[in-house]
Order: structure tokens, then sequence, then C-alpha cells
């Protein structure tokens, strides 16, 4: 556990410096593939692709449930409830996929690197929230 010139060689946390340690950890998420632009370039595209898609799927179940089982905002707490929660997670997923285009394109224009990458990152942390609320939705909407 020895430092040599006042770094940390051993990947421990300083215990002075917790959050600098994390914060330079959760980094590899664009720096790991930082290296590799056309591999960051194509997965950020399918997961925009992906986005779009579930938008896209959404769009066609609110389209069944309205036309062929005749529910709306009006027809009890189920089918207000139903469209108040996916529709606000639909929001939110638009938002998102909007946010992806832009970073998809800063990435192709070159604008991120290994120590500048914070709008990469943020739209990231967004972009899994949302994912994590829908595996509540889908549980507590379709399942329970």
């Amino acid at each position: 556990m020895g430092r040599s010139g006042g770094r940390n060689q051993d990947r421990r946390p300083d215990p002075d410096n917790r959050g600098r340690w994390n914060l330079r950890r959760n980094r590899t998420t664009l720096s790991g593939t930082a290296g590799n632009r056309k591999r960051l370039i194509g997965f950020l595209g399918l997961t925009i692709l992906l986005g779009a898609t579930f938008l896209g799927l959404q769009a066609h179940e609110y389209w069944e449930s309205y036309v062929h089982l005749n529910m709306t905002l009006h027809s009890g707490i189920y089918g207000a409830t139903f469209y108040i929660l996916t529709g606000f997670h639909g929001l939110h997923v638009t938002l998102g996929t909007i946010m992806l285009c832009v970073m998809w394109l800063r990435c192709v224009r070159g604008h991120f690197s290994r120590d500048h990458h914070f709008a990469f990152e943020a739209v990231s942390w967004y972009w899994h929230f949302v994912d994590v609320i829908w595996l509540c939705l889908f549980l507590f909407v379709y399942i329970l």
C-alpha cells in the first residue's frame, strides 16, 4: 500500500478523497469506449433505435387500447392510471431519445474526450434512471 509520487497505485480509495475516486471509477462509461469511437457511435445509435422502437410500440399499444378495448382516461381507475403512468414515462423516453440523438451527433463530431464528457455521462444517468422506472412500471401496470 505504498504511495509513489502521491498517487494511489493499488487502486484503493484514499480515505480523504473517496468521492473523487468513485467519480473517476464511474467515468468508464465513456472512457472505456473512447478509444473505439466507431463502436461507441454504433452502440449509441442502437440505443436510439431501441428508444424509438419503444415509443412506436407504446403508440401502437395506445391505439389498440383506445380503439379495440375502448379504454380511455375516463374508463375507470385502471384506464386513468395506465395512461398517466405510461404517458409520463413515454414523455421521458422521448426526451431521453432526443438527448441521446444530440450525444450521438456530438460523438460523431468528436466533442468528447476521456477528460471532458460530463454531458454524455449525465444523459447516460438519465437514460438508466428512465430504464429502471420502466421496470417498476412494467411490474405494477402489467403484472400485478
